[in-house]
């Protein structure tokens, strides 16, 4: 009788398994922006926002990368420039740079949110990329570091780097930044700041 259970269970577990694969196939949103002539996309769940460039406060000593802070409805929220992040040169503004501004996990057991604005080039658009439609990151060739790389979306018969933005957006690494400068990037915005 143990035997004829097990069979059961075993039924049961296959007639539900397309069902799940059915969710985790179904596609998933991304944001996709230009950032030095090549298209980026980073998922949409983690996007609150985009703003105009503009009204940053640079604060000294801290990497290239790191363009500044702005005041985001009384919140001060750095600004990460993802081309030097990624070992290039600084963006060089324009009428269509942007900040994207994302919230990420942090702390110890993940339960703190963190704004933090990516400056790119241009958006261009909101693209759904089935799962089938996604390829292992290169292990050569890239421009970025290879870690910086969710995966490699196939759209329109062209790649798109989709991005891990844990990886990009380290908020332990920000964090330590903040504290060896003594300029707190979390928390209440200061009164110089507009």
């Amino acid at each position: 009788m143990g035997e004829i259970i097990n069979q059961d269970k075993a039924r049961s577990l296959n007639r539900s398994e397309p069902k799940a694969v059915a969710l985790i196939e179904a596609p998933q949103q991304y944001l996709t922006f230009l950032l030095g002539g090549e298209m980026f996309a980073l998922a949409i769940l983690n996007v609150k926002e985009i703003i105009e460039y503009g009204n940053i406060t640079e604060i000294p000593m801290l990497p290239g990368y790191i363009r500044g802070v702005i005041n985001l409805r009384g919140a001060v929220v750095p600004v990460i420039d993802l081309s030097a992040r990624f070992g290039g040169q600084q963006t060089a503004v324009s009428r269509r740079t942007c900040i994207v501004i994302v919230e990420m996990k942090g702390g110890e057991q993940g339960d703190e949110r963190h704004d933090i604005g990516i400056m790119v080039d241009a958006v261009s658009e909101v693209l759904e990329i089935p799962k089938s439609e996604i390829e292992a990151p290169p292990s050569f060739g890239a421009k970025i570091r290879v870690d910086f790389i969710e995966g490699m979306g196939k759209v329109s018969g062209k790649f798109v780097i989709i991005l891990n933005m844990d990886r990009v957006l380290s908020i332990e690494e920000l964090a330590q930044l903040g504290h060896a400068t003594g300029a707190g990037l979390t928390g209440a915005a200061p009164d110089n700041l507009h």
